[in-house]
């Protein structure tokens, strides 16, 4: 697992509008349900000065560790003037140090494997926010490769 700093920067999508928690695998409905929603009304051509056509998916605002509720929000990184439009939410990650980790395999499974092995692991995290990053390396859902980025001490 390789460690590195992330600089400050926003993204604009949609927000869970509770939290949820990985307990009973309601985190698992909740989170795909607002992928749903984020595909279905195609909010990636609707975000104002994307940076690029990523998707970020952040795991944050956590009530204790990877047991305990937590915030979820999917999006894209936009220019840091961009404005909110009314049907979307922000969210700023600051800077940071991280432990970054590839997912690779079959979809969904390779990144609930991957965050199965981080809870698992020896890895002193921060619970501050955590992300996965989608891209073009992602799109082969039988063969994806998804960036995870665990916020450390």
């Amino acid at each position: 697992m390789e460690k590195t700093k992330i600089t400050k920067f926003k993204l604009i999508g949609l927000k869970l509008d509770k939290k949820t928690t990985n307990e009973g695998g309601l985190s698992n409905i909740d989170c795909g349900n607002l992928w749903q929603k984020f595909e279905i009304e195609n909010f990636i051509e609707r975000i104002p000065n994307k940076l690029s056509d990523e998707i970020y998916a952040v795991y944050f605002n956590y009530e204790g560790d990877y047991t305990k509720p937590f915030s979820y929000f999917i999006g894209c990184k936009v220019k840091a003037d961009t404005n909110t439009p009314n049907d979307m939410k922000t969210l700023i990650i600051p800077e940071d140090n991280y432990s970054k980790l590839i997912a690779k395999g079959k979809m969904p499974d390779c990144v609930a494997n991957s965050w199965k092995e981080i809870w698992s692991s020896k890895i002193n995290r921060a619970y501050k926010y955590d992300f996965e990053i989608y891209n073009e390396r992602s799109k082969d859902w039988s063969n994806a490769e998804v960036e995870i980025f665990v916020s450390s001490i």
